[in-house]
C-alpha cells in the first residue's frame, strides 16, 4: 500500500515567510545535489529536503539531522538554474526546527517576529528598574564611577544566574525533544550503529572548535574567519565573566579591575574579536545579497551582537573618561542586552550552535554521517 502523504500547509507558509520564498521555483533538476559536498549517490542532499519542503512534510524535515550538517555555504543557491536558493530554504527549515522543539514553544514564536523585539527588550529593563528602585539606586552615584555602587553585584548575580539556569533548562528540554525527533526519523540508522557516543561527542567538539566544515564552502569561504572570530570572542567573554565571578564573589577582589589585569585584557580582546567577526558577517551578507536572503531574524541577531559589544566598549570608555551621566545609563543598556543574549539564547540564532552540534553527534552516533558525507 502506498504511503499516505499529509502536507502541512502551515509549515509551507512559515518556510516561505521565513526566507524560503523561492521554494516553489525548484523543479527538481538536482543541480544542488551535484554541487553540494554533503551529497552522495544514495543520499541526494539537499534535493530530497527540497521535495519534502514543497510537499509540506514537516515531520520528515524538523527531525532530520541532515539539514543541520549544512553550513549554508550557498554553493547550491549560486548554481541553481531556477533561483530556488536551497540554502535559504534550509536555513528557514532549521529555524522552524528549533522553534518547533523549543520549550516553552511560544517563546520560539515570540523571537521569530521582529515586532516583538521592543517587548523582549522591555522585560529586562523593567526587571532592572524595579530592582534599582527597590534598593534606592535609581539615582546616579556621585564621585568616582564604580558600577557596583549603582547596581550591586549581588543583585546582578541573582538575576543572571537565574536567567542562565532557566535558559539552560529550556535549551536542555529543546535539545532532548530534538534528539527524540531524530530517533523517530532514524530508520534505517539507529543510535549506536556508528561511532560510540563519547567518540561522537569528541569528534563533534573537535570539528566545532576548528569550524572545519566552513572550509568546504566555495562561494562563501569568507564565513570561516567571521564565524571563528565571533565564536572564540564569545568563548573569551564567557571565560572572562566566570573569572570575574570568582574574583569578586569568592576572592572578594574589588572592581573595577586594573586595565592591565589579565581578565580585563582577555575581556577587551574577546570583545574586539566579536566586533571584527560580526562586521565580517555583515560585510559578507551585503556582498552575497544576490545569493542569499538576509531576513529580519538575521538582522536582529547582527544588531544585538553589535549592541552587546558597542555598549560594553562605551561603558568602559565613559568610565575611564569620567562621564557618569553617560556611563551608568550605558551600563544599564549593556545589562539589558546581555540579558537578551543569555535569556533568549534557546530561541535565537545562537541556538543554531546547540542544535547543529547535537545533530552532528547524532549523525556520527547513528552511522548516518558516514553515509551522507
Amino acid at each position: 500500500m502506498a504511503e499516505e502523504i499529509s502536507p502541512d500547509l502551515g509549515f509551507i507558509k512559515d518556510i516561505i515567510a521565513w526566507g524560503g520564498d523561492s521554494l516553489k521555483k525548484c523543479f527538481q533538476c538536482a543541480t544542488c545535489a551535484v554541487i553540494c559536498p554533503l551529497s552522495t549517490d544514495t543520499k541526494p542532499f539537499p534535493r530530497k529536503e527540497m521535495i519534502w519542503a514543497q510537499w509540506g512534510l514537516m515531520d520528515k524535515l524538523v527531525g532530520n539531522p541532515d539539514i543541520w550538517l549544512c553550513h549554508q555555504c550557498n554553493d547550491c543557491s549560486l548554481h541553481c538554474p531556477r533561483g530556488a536558493k536551497p540554502g535559504d530554504v534550509l536555513a528557514s527549515v532549521r529555524r522552524y526546527s528549533f522553534m518547533n522543539y523549543a520549550f516553552p514553544r511560544f517563546m520560539g514564536r515570540l523571537l521569530s517576529d521582529i515586532r516583538n523585539l521592543p517587548y523582549l527588550l522591555a522585560l529586562p529593563m523593567i526587571i532592572f528598574i524595579i530592582l534599582l528602585a527597590s534598593i534606592g539606586h535609581l539615582n546616579i552615584p556621585e564621585g568616582e564611577i564604580v558600577f557596583s555602587r549603582f547596581f550591586p553585584i549581588f543583585y546582578i548575580d541573582v538575576v543572571f544566574i537565574t536567567v542562565s539556569l532557566l535558559a539552560l533548562l529550556s535549551a536542555g528540554i529543546g535539545i532532548s525533544n530534538f534528539w527524540k525527533g531524530m530517533e523517530r526519523n532514524s530508520n534505517p540508522w539507529m543510535p549506536g550503529t556508528g561511532m560510540g557516543l563519547i567518540p561522537s561527542i569528541i569528534s563533534t567538539v573537535t570539528q566545532v572548535l576548528g569550524h572545519n566544515k566552513f572550509k568546504d564552502c566555495g562561494v562563501n569561504k569568507d564565513r570561516y574567519r567571521a564565524h571563528l572570530l565571533v565564536f572564540y570572542g564569545f568563548v573569551g567573554l564567557f571565560i572572562t565573566t566566570n573569572i570575574i565571578l570568582v574574583l569578586v564573589d569568592f576572592l572578594h577582589i574589588e572592581t573595577p579591575l586594573p586595565f592591565i589585569h589579565p581578565a580585563k585584557i582577555l575581556g577587551n580582546v574577546s570583545g574586539i574579536a566579536v566586533l571584527v567577526g560580526i562586521t565580517l558577517v555583515l560585510l559578507n551578507r551585503l556582498k552575497n545579497k544576490d545569493i542569499t536572503i538576509a531576513t529580519s531574524y538575521d538582522w536582529v541577531f547582527i544588531w544585538m551582537i553589535y549592541a552587546l559589544v558597542i555598549s560594553g566598549i562605551l561603558t568602559e570608555v565613559t568610565r575611564l573618561a569620567g562621564i557618569p551621566f553617560l556611563a551608568y545609563p550605558i551600563y544599564l543598556i549593556h545589562l539589558v542586552v546581555v540579558f537578551y543574549i543569555i535569556g533568549y539564547l534557546p530561541y535565537s540564532k545562537l541556538a543554531h550552535l546547540l542544535y547543529r552540534s547535537v545533530a552532528m553527534v547524532y549523525s556520527r552516533y547513528s552511522g548516518r554521517e558516514g553515509i551522507i558525507i
